[in-house]
């Protein structure tokens, strides 16, 4: 079954309503309406997953990200105070297993590592943790050294996986860095200070890392995407595809999830698959106001969540 995610009332904007901030944004959204225009579109297909209730009473809220593993399994991270965070589905949105009531704040993203472990990032506690399929917990990175007044939203917001065992955080919410552990979870290094020079940021909301060691972070308030080498070293940045918040790497295939400069988070946007060497669109599917963390699975269809209670698969046709 395929409908529009259920977006906040005011998602429906015109590009005039846009210009909040001068005449540079509305020159920006405008060149992004001709580049969206003209790129192709994806043969993806948008379905929610419906999720129906476990007993009485359970039910879940929002689903911050969601990822399938290798044998098809759906992980779902959500918010909800009615059922644990970490549900397990099948195809169908039956829940198999679920943990993690008592352990988050507020869970922000669930990534699968090349090994099939599960690591989630909470931005409220700015802990990550890493769980075997079954929900086992096998390690915690408390990333910590969260600075004062930013109120409950501030920490950690995403994980990608490099070479070596090497783990690649983004700390986008009070902080404005991106830190390095290894796979022992010690801290190696960390870069980025607030700002919008380069290798500066204003909340790097998401983060991936690519078979030829580039780490692409989606600096979302910057409204752009940084590259960076696996050592922290700048090597550009595309700043034309919208306020990228999502951002994923799998199998050659590089995709980010943006919107509009300058409009609400939950406003809808794009999914878009980016050429890693010019930054061109090769296609994008609209993702409604799905775009907050982004998965790809083994045959290259997208997963991610959408306020209220929505689970995507951004699925091939048959």
């Amino acid at each position: 079954m395929s409908r529009v995610p259920a977006c906040l009332a005011l998602i429906g904007l015109s590009l005039s309503a846009q210009n909040v901030n001068g005449p540079d944004v509305e020159r920006q959204a405008a060149e992004l309406k001709v580049l969206v225009e003209k790129a192709p579109r994806s043969r993806l297909e948008r379905t929610r997953i419906a999720i129906p209730a476990r007993e009485p009473g359970w039910e879940i809220g929002y689903p911050s990200s969601v990822t399938m593993d290798n044998s098809g399994m759906i992980y779902v991270l959500q918010r909800g105070e009615k059922a644990d965070p970490v549900l397990v589905i099948n195809r169908d949105g039956k829940v198999i297993r679920s943990w993690g009531k008592g352990m988050y704040q507020i869970p922000h993203s669930i990534r699968i590592d090349p090994q099939g472990n599960i690591w989630t990032v909470d931005s409220g506690n700015s802990m990550v943790l890493k769980f075997s399929p079954q929900g086992e917990k096998l390690m915690e990175i408390s990333v910590g050294e969260q600075p004062a007044g930013r109120g409950r939203t501030n920490g950690t917001s995403d994980i990608a996986f490099g070479p070596s065992g090497r783990i690649y955080i983004s700390d986008g919410y009070g902080n404005s860095r991106v830190l390095e552990y290894n796979a022992k979870g010690e801290r190696v290094r960390q870069w980025g200070t607030p700002g919008t020079g380069p290798s500066q940021f204003q909340q790097p909301h998401g983060i991936a890392v690519d078979d030829e060691g580039i780490v692409y972070v989606a600096d979302r308030n910057n409204a752009r995407v940084q590259r960076f080498n696996l050592d922290g070293k700048y090597l550009g940045e595309w700043d034309h595809l919208g306020k990228a918040t999502a951002i994923a790497f799998r199998d050659g295939a590089l995709w980010v999830g943006t919107q509009y400069r300058n409009v609400p988070n939950e406003a809808d946007g794009w999914h878009m698959k980016i050429d890693r060497k010019t930054g061109k669109i090769l296609e994008l599917i609209e993702s409604g106001c799905s775009h907050h963390v982004l998965n790809i699975n083994q045959s290259g269809e997208l997963l991610s969540g959408a306020r209220p209670d929505s689970v995507y698969w951004f699925r091939k046709n048959n």
